[in-house]
């Protein structure tokens, strides 16, 4: 008897189901050293993230995560359920809000809505999938809401022929 091996993967583009939520976990605690990290390696010398003294005399007392480095996490958060090793590519990104900020310490918390799904026009056995990602910190507050659209892969013809899992 041979034994049945399952690899990690994403969601083949025929198993998204339109307003499906999935539910990622673990969350993601963001530190200091993740922020300041981020914000120097992306050049972004904005004071609210890199300088104590200076954001403790904004209306937030303190410094805050880079919102880039929010909304990478909160894509990062989704692909090993949604798109690990199945995704062709990012198409863009619309609608980016940040409704609240994200403090040093927080955890965020990620979940996906299937919005649309609709094969490719001009790639077989590929599709186009809408996804609304919305990030959460550890009370539960939305600080991160973002539209995502994705070309993603069909299911390869021996995974429908065998009805494999891999």
């Amino acid at each position: 008897m041979s034994e049945r091996r399952i690899r990690q993967r994403g969601l083949w583009f025929d198993e998204f189901e339109v307003d499906a939520i999935y539910e990622h976990r673990p969350g993601r605690t963001m530190t200091e050293a993740d922020n300041v990290l981020f914000t120097t390696l992306t050049m972004n010398t904005q004071s609210l993230h890199l300088d104590a003294a200076w954001a403790e005399g904004t209306e937030f007392g303190e410094r805050l995560v880079n919102s880039m480095h929010t909304l990478a996490t909160l894509v990062g958060l989704s692909v090993a359920q949604l798109t690990q090793g199945t995704i062709v590519a990012n198409l863009g990104f619309a609608d980016v809000r940040f409704p609240a900020p994200v403090r040093h310490g927080d955890t965020l918390y990620a979940e996906t809505r299937v919005v649309d799904a609709r094969p490719s026009s001009s790639r077989p056995g590929q599709g186009v999938v809408t996804l609304e990602h919305t990030g959460r910190n550890q009370r539960g507050e939305v600080v991160a809401i973002a539209t995502r659209t994705v070309l993603m892969q069909g299911r390869p013809a021996a995974d429908v022929e065998q009805g494999s899992a891999s």
